[in-house]
């Protein structure tokens, strides 16, 4: 199966770095959205599907936060998983990621590998909710 994917970061350097990582991964790849900020991560989303989403966590407009308590109040994007990518990652910041219910976490800098593992993890866990 081909995965969509939405990869959300203020940085276009580090969406396109992303989007490549995950093609060195091997990872079955459908579409690939992008979005600067949570605003336009919704807008991507009301138009078109993802299976996964990646998102930083600080962005301007709205951050990756807000976006995952946003996505909570819609019934048909409230279990589209959240891989968190960022360069934050303090125990008490990840275990307050998870509380919002974010499907796993990244600490960049990244490798294929890490990307690859963490699709296979959080798409297994989602196939069996």
């Amino acid at each position: 199966m081909a995965y969509n994917i939405l990869i959300v970061d203020d940085s276009a350097v580090t969406r396109e770095v992303l989007t490549r990582t995950i093609r060195l991964s091997g990872m079955p790849l459908g579409e690939v959205y992008h979005a600067a900020n949570g605003e336009e991560a919704l807008r991507v989303l009301e138009k078109n599907w993802a299976d996964i989403i990646f998102t930083d966590i600080n962005m301007p407009v709205m951050d990756g936060y807000q976006l995952v308590e946003r996505l909570h109040e819609r019934d048909d994007w409230e279990r589209l998983p959240v891989i968190v990518v960022s360069t934050e990652g303090s125990r008490n910041r990840v275990e307050e990621l998870q509380k919002i219910g974010i499907a796993g976490y990244i600490r960049k800098p990244f490798t294929p590998e890490q990307v690859a593992e963490m699709i296979q993890k959080v798409m297994g866990e989602a196939s069996n909710a």
